[in-house]
């Protein structure tokens, strides 16, 4: 018997299977999907075996050394799954399965066991522990114990030293029986389920289960999208199938999990890059081993190998999160709806912000669209002011207008909880010298350091460089340095002053990096031990606080000013999602706007929670410049250590795309990047416009070959990125 197997090395120029003679003790052990070691040259290396033959033409083979992992085997839809990813993302095969297996079970870094075990004494024969105990009434310890389990009574081996178990075990009283402990452990609660509005009954009822459709559910902020995606499950469930729920971020999944906790219970498994190696493993055991029904968690979870799968759900489906920007560039989206065919399963996507993409879908009937335009019970829109900056800058008010002093000062009052929000992490954001103008700046990758006032230290947010704050200007020697721009870090440390009795806390990618910091914080909010809680857009999705009734937005001109053609659509979101924060109970929320650019119709839009103009207004502008939904694009960046080299190759490949792709196929660059230097690698960019990918599949392809062997070019090919 002979075994395909891909080598561990992710590099294009091995991006093949390679034959193996399966030795004879292994035969009947070893399965397709399995991880072996395999010599490889002069190297014992890891593998992936992907198919077992009983034929080859190849001579002189080599044997497969041993299986390194019987333990998780990716089934044949996983199998099938890893060359669909190769082909969206061009991506290595190797490189697509790895993907599919938490960091501890990849094929190259299977090194630990994180197996965790409760190990129990257990009775070997009655009448022989009888016999004993009668004999040996010296043996107190030993006689008690024996004893306890005559009594039916269930005893760990930790109870009990190895001096009273050993001499037992050896005369074959007891033995030991080994019962697999998980990290993570969750009990129904048994909370009663909330009575579904007339809204969402249609809506459970539009979806169609045992169908390959996809639904785009458009519900507004506290419109009730997740009781409608549990009220599905549990009807996915009872008709004895499983359920996927992406979230896009970690902190998301905080209040999610404990709701699917609290109907489902030990049913459930949370999947996310935040748990640790061993929960991951725990979590993906119980999933692997069928001891769940549902698997809720971020990005990755879309690959877990549930089987029979009933229904995925992906909520907020607007966010970019949901697009991993390094190899492999995949959206959970597409392998969403692969996986949704392969089951015939119905894909459901909520948001009350959709990317325009899926509401174009929509309009054509791609998708199937509900709507939900109302918010559960009492609960209404919040009102939302903009206030013009410009004119409070004169009034010396640089970071809180007087209407949200105001505003502020009335909620605390009240006992109620405010959010502000500012998507700018750090204290300050540019560092720089009043004598001299030096500015400091990353060396690897040039651009400005941010100021981090609880460290102490300049950091890059790129590739974390990090330098000690100085008082002196490092050209001049000048004691002159000053700083600008406004972080969360800043923020909070002016409100703390200017709200002395206020409780602050602060949620950015600072304050979270511990285990357990998003749900500690989650935790503290909805106790009401916190009345202002102020973060980036972490806080901006999916969180429900009853309690919170004023939501500031300190700089809404922040995202406004990316050079993206998505900057309006990305606005709208953001600043619709945490305005939705404002109001979700009985008590009436409103939301203040600060801008420097008031009459923009994006905020306006916000401002009447005009989805439909936006997205009339977007598409007009994305139809006229021909970008997504009209046409699909892909990035084509050439990345290099080497300035010169990055720049010819750059040429190169746009002089090759200019000979190999017809008219239909509308060329842009090479410029630089947006991000031009990135720890120290210079990068330049290339964007396809197309309308069909086969325009352009062959060309791209080509490419890819003949940069896998390029030691000092790099060519990352990203279709349908998110941001450009």
């Amino acid at each position: 018997m002979y075994a395909d197997v891909l080598v561990e090395y992710g590099v294009k120029s091995l991006d093949r299977s390679f034959t193996y003679l399966i030795p004879e003790h292994l035969n009947s052990k070893l399965k397709k999907g399995m991880k072996v070691v395999v010599p490889f040259g002069n190297q014992v290396i890891n593998g992936f075996v992907i198919n077992i033959k009983d034929k080859t033409e190849t001579e002189n083979l080599k044997e497969i050394i041993s299986i390194t992992s019987g333990e998780f085997v990716l089934n044949d839809e996983l199998l099938e799954l890893g060359k669909y990813l190769k082909e969206v993302s061009m991506c290595s095969l190797i490189t697509a399965y790895n993907t599919m297996f938490p960091s501890s079970m990849k094929v190259k870094n299977i090194k630990s066991n994180y197996n965790l075990y409760d190990i129990y004494l257990e009775l070997v024969n009655k009448e022989a522990a009888l016999k004993y105990i009668e004999t040996s009434k010296r043996a107190i310890k030993r006689n008690e114990l024996l004893t306890r389990l005559l009594n039916k009574e269930i005893i760990m081996q930790k109870e009990y030293s190895s001096a009273v178990v050993k001499p037992l075990l050896e005369e074959k009283l007891i033995y030991l029986r080994k019962e697999t402990k998980y990290r993570i452990n969750q009990n129904v609660s048994n909370i009663s389920k909330p009575k579904l509005s007339l809204d969402q009954e249609k809506a459970v009822s539009a979806v169609k289960l045992n169908q390959a459709s996809t639904y785009l559910i458009h519900g507004i902020t506290g419109s009730g999208k997740t009781e409608v995606y549990m009220s599905l499950i549990e009807k996915v469930i009872a008709s004895g199938k499983t359920a996927i729920m992406l979230v896009p971020e970690i902190s998301l999944t905080t209040q999610i999990v404990n709701r699917f906790y609290s109907r489902f219970g030990s049913s459930v498994a949370i999947f996310h890059s935040a748990l640790s190696a061993g929960e991951r493993h725990d979590e993906y055991k119980k999933i692997f081993l069928g001891e769940v029904k549902i698997v809720v968690g971020t990005r990755s979870a879309v690959f877990v190998p549930l089987q029979n799968i009933g229904i995925i759900v992906i909520d907020e489906e607007h966010s970019t999160n949901y697009k991993q920007e390094n190899n492999p560039r995949y959206h959970a989206l597409d392998i969403a709806k692969k996986r949704s065919l392969s089951h015939n399963a119905p894909l459901v996507l909520g948001s009350a912000t959709p990317s325009l993409e899926s509401y174009a879908r929509s309009q054509k009937e791609v998708y199937k669209l509900i709507t939900l335009d109302k918010r559960i019970g009492d609960a209404t829109l919040p009102k939302i002011t903009i206030i013009d900056m410009a004119s409070e800058y004169k009034k010396r008010n640089m970071i809180i207008s007087d209407a949200l002093d105001k505003a502020i000062k009335e909620k605390l009052k009240k006992k109620e909880q405010i959010m502000l929000f500012l998507n700018r992490r750090g204290f300050t954001r540019i560092v720089t010298c009043k004598n001299c103008g030096y500015t400091f700046k990353c060396p690897h990758c040039e651009i400005t350091l941010t100021y981090h006032k609880t460290s102490d230290n300049l950091k890059c947010h790129y590739c974390g460089y990090t330098v000690l704050n100085e008082e002196k200007c490092p050209t001049c020697k000048e004691h002159s340095l000053t700083s600008y721009g406004l972080g969360t870090e800043k923020l909070e440390a002016e409100i703390k002053e200017k709200y002395l009795d206020a409780r602050v806390i602060r949620m950015d990618a600072d304050t979270t990096t511990k285990k357990g910091s998003h749900e500690k914080i989650i935790t503290m909010i909805e106790n009401e031990e916190v009345d202002i809680v102020l973060g980036t857009q972490m806080i901006s999705k999916g969180l429900d606080f009853p309690k919170v009734t004023l939501v500031g937005v300190i700089n809404a001109d922040d995202s406004l000013n990316i050079p993206d053609f998505r900057s309006g659509e990305y606005t709208f979101s953001l600043l619709s999602q945490v305005s939705g924060r404002a109001g979700r109970s009985t008590i009436p929320g409103e939301v203040i706007i600060q801008t420097f650019n008031p009459d923009d119709k994006t905020l306006n839009f916000v401002k009447q929670n005009d989805y439909l103009n936006l997205y009339n207004y977007e598409m007009n502008i994305r139809r006229l410049l021909k970008y997504p939904p009209y046409f699909y694009l892909t990035s084509i960046k050439i990345t290099s250590k080497d300035y010169k080299e990055a720049s010819t190759d750059a040429t190169n490949v746009l002089n090759y795309l200019k000979r190999n792709l017809d008219n239909n196929v509308i060329i842009l660059g090479p410029t630089t990047a947006a991000m031009f230097k990135i720890n120290n690698i210079y990068r330049f960019q290339i964007i396809l416009k197309y309308k069909d990918f086969n325009y352009l599949k062959d060309a791209l392809k080509n490419l890819d070959e003949v940069y896998s062997t390029n030691k000092k070019v790099s060519l990352e090919i990203d279709i349908n990125p998110a941001r450009i």
